[in-house]
């Protein structure tokens, strides 16, 4: 018999779960290792898994996602297991879930389902929340015929095309669609105020921390700069962007940005919904991939976090890969196939901070590359400037002289051009001490 309880995954219901899916044919995965990131997403929605089945087959069947036997051998495992859901590990079409749920008899979750569970399990801020909720109507739009297949029978009377349940369908898709408009007009200003935002400090270098969910973005965040960001070892638990400044030896200041994780089979709602939080992001200087160089799925990882900064037309930013949790790594041949795809990488621990010196090597190599590295003379007149100088450029040399500060430095265009606005100049051979003084 069909179970209609709904389950409230911001509760911590602790359903029992089977998690299902398909996987190619010849894949010598076992059904635990092949949904090993359904599970842990199960875990961070409250779901606890009491099993797991796969199916090796080319392609889902249309209409019922497994084949007929597959199904029938799935509502078995579900009735001996006493389970109160199934989770599936793809993203399913309304038709599918319905004749899935019909025949296993208990509520059917897809990947896409749990996902937003997820992010509305973990939203904390206005604009988070008004975010995990447009990605959430999304989804729901097109599943609202099969909330309403009780009321088809239901038929009015003579020239009355549709039944209460079709004019239902209607009165909720017109609500939810003043609903996402609604919505969208806010994230619209969201997204403005954050490209204002970033316009507004061009004189800082942007680093920008981008990777796979819980690949340390959080923790390598919070080493560096103290901001105190939530950092669990649990799928997506932070939503929001945070920026920080970080302080490099020399004294220099950057903006460190902590963004949303990635992950394969991202609901496309989502990704559009938090274009605004990856805002910060898209406008970096420079990205910092993370990577979880212990996990066995790492070349996957990668491929997802280049196809997601692709989608976000992010993907020609200069960038510095990182594998992260090398800590975690018994046999570091392991990471051969990684270092083939991004020979130029840096790996650390985060935990451990074993590799943090390669990783400022690495940063402070880009910021010569793409910064111009020139002599000024900084008037005692306009002495001011110097602490700013200090705080937003590298400098490389001082010497004072009678008539200023004579300093070689690297910078970007736009703090240089400023300075040279403001007083300073750049420095001729008069400027600078004979060898005998």
């Amino acid at each position: 018999m069909k179970n209609d309880t709904p389950i409230d995954a911001s509760k911590g219901h602790q359903t029992e779960a089977i998690l299902f899916g398909i996987v190619p044919m010849g894949d010598p995965r076992t059904a635990a290792e092949a949904l090993h990131e359904l599970q842990l997403l199960a875990d961070t929605a409250d779901f606890v898994a009491a099993g797991c089945m796969v199916q090796h087959r080319r392609h889902a069947d249309p209409h019922s996602y497994l084949g007929s036997g597959k199904l029938e051998e799935l509502a078995e495992v579900v009735k001996l297991a006493h389970s109160g859901a199934v989770i599936c590990d793809d993203s399913l079409t309304p038709n599918q879930a319905k004749n899935i749920e019909t025949a296993v008899g208990v509520p059917v979750i897809d990947r896409s389902e749990l996902i937003l569970q997820i992010f509305g399990m973990h939203a904390r801020t206005p604009q988070a929340k008004l975010q995990v909720e447009l990605a959430a109507i999304q989804y729901e739009m097109p599943r609202l015929r099969r909330r309403w297949t009780h009321l088809e029978r239901q038929r009015g009377g003579i020239g009355v095309r549709g039944g209460a349940g079709e004019k239902q369908i209607d009165v909720d898709r017109n609500l939810l669609r003043t609903r996402i408009a609604a919505i969208q007009k806010e994230l619209k200003k969201v997204e403005e105020h954050k490209v204002r935002e970033v316009q507004g400090r061009p004189d800082l270098f942007t680093i920008a921390l981008v990777g796979y969910t819980n690949a340390g973005k959080s923790s390598l965040m919070n080493r560096l700069t103290d901001a105190g960001v939530l950092a669990e070892n649990r799928l997506f638990s932070t939503l929001d962007t945070r920026t920080r400044p970080w302080r490099l030896p020399g004294g220099r200041t950057v903006l460190l940005t902590d963004t949303v994780g990635f992950l394969r089979k991202l609901p496309h709602q989502l990704v559009a919904s938090f274009h605004a939080t990856l805002e910060e992001a898209l406008h970096a200087d420079l990205l910092l991939v993370m990577v979880d160089g212990s996990s066995p799925e790492a070349q996957d990882q990668l491929r997802t976090v280049d196809e997601v900064l692709e989608t976000l037309g992010a993907n020609e930013l200069a960038r510095i890969t990182v594998f992260n949790k090398t800590d975690l790594v018994a046999d570091p041949a392991s990471l051969s196939p990684l270092w083939q795809l991004e020979p130029r990488a840096v790996a650390l621990s985060v935990a451990t901070g074993a590799g943090l010196p390669d990783l400022l090597a690495a940063i402070q190599g880009h910021l010569a590359a793409v910064e111009n590295r020139v002599e000024i003379l900084l008037p005692h007149s306009a002495s001011n400037l110097h602490g700013e100088i200090r705080a937003k450029a590298t400098v490389l040399s001082e010497f004072y002289t009678e008539e200023g500060c004579l300093m070689e430095l690297q910078a970007s265009p736009a703090l240089l051009g400023r300075i040279l606005a403001e007083g300073a100049r750049v420095a001729e051979a008069k400027d600078r001490p004979s060898p005998s003084a």
